[in-house]
């Protein structure tokens, strides 16, 4: 006597349908969506970069900053605007100086914490040809800005962007406008030289500049 085997069956699987066959069916379906989800917004690898000019290569440091070698660095954006105290600021007034651009808020606790050190060193390196500047963003008006600037005497101007525009001008990669505080250092030829994500110290900010300030 001879015994047949059934055909499995199950919620997924009705008499008479093979599961290797739908399987594969299933697995051309997903394929074929993901093809076509593609052209949108770019499957399984996240999607692809934006035209939005070369971006530079940040290379991980040790003391806070990445940076981007000499040879790969890229020309800074346009950066300009009115200040928290009401003046036109110009990035571009300061080529040929060492520009230090830190994105700030009154509202962030590590920006409270970093502040003295920024107008410490920002002090002491205007000598050597360093100019701080400051992009003040997510203030709802510039009384809580200049009200964070007088308590801790900041010596430098600082552009009021409260939406965070300015922000968006920067190369895909070199700035996330969800952390803050985060700080730019510009070379005397106006390249994106260095980067550092998170709240720094005045050490930290004097190892990204000795390089910057001691060559032309």
């Amino acid at each position: 006597m001879t015994l047949r085997s059934r055909p499995e069956t199950g919620p997924g699987n009705r008499p008479g349908t093979r599961p290797a066959t739908r399987r594969r069916g299933l697995v051309g379906a997903l394929l074929a969506t993901c093809a076509a989800g593609s052209l949108l917004s770019g499957c399984a690898d996240g999607g692809s970069d934006s035209a939005d000019g070369a971006r530079p290569e940040f290379v991980r440091g040790k003391d806070g900053f990445d940076a981007v070698p000499v040879s790969d660095r890229t020309p800074a954006p346009a950066i300009d605007g009115r200040t928290t105290r009401g003046k036109n600021l110009d990035l571009d007034d300061y080529r040929g100086k060492v520009v230090v651009l830190n994105i700030w808020g009154s509202w962030c606790g590590p920006c409270d914490a970093e502040a003295p050190d920024f107008a410490k060193v920002a002090r002491e390196s205007r000598g050597k040809g360093v100019q701080f500047v400051g992009i003040n963003t997510r203030d709802g008006s510039t009384a809580q800005a200049v009200a964070f600037e007088e308590q801790h005497k900041m010596p430098y101007p600082s552009l009021f962007d409260p939406a965070g525009k300015l922000m968006l001008r920067f190369p895909k990669g070199s700035v996330n406008p969800q952390l803050i505080p985060t700080t730019l250092v510009i070379d005397r030829q106006g390249r994106l030289a260095a980067r550092a994500i998170g709240p720094v110290g005045a050490q930290q900010l004097r190892t990204a500049l000795q390089p910057l300030t001691t060559t032309t």
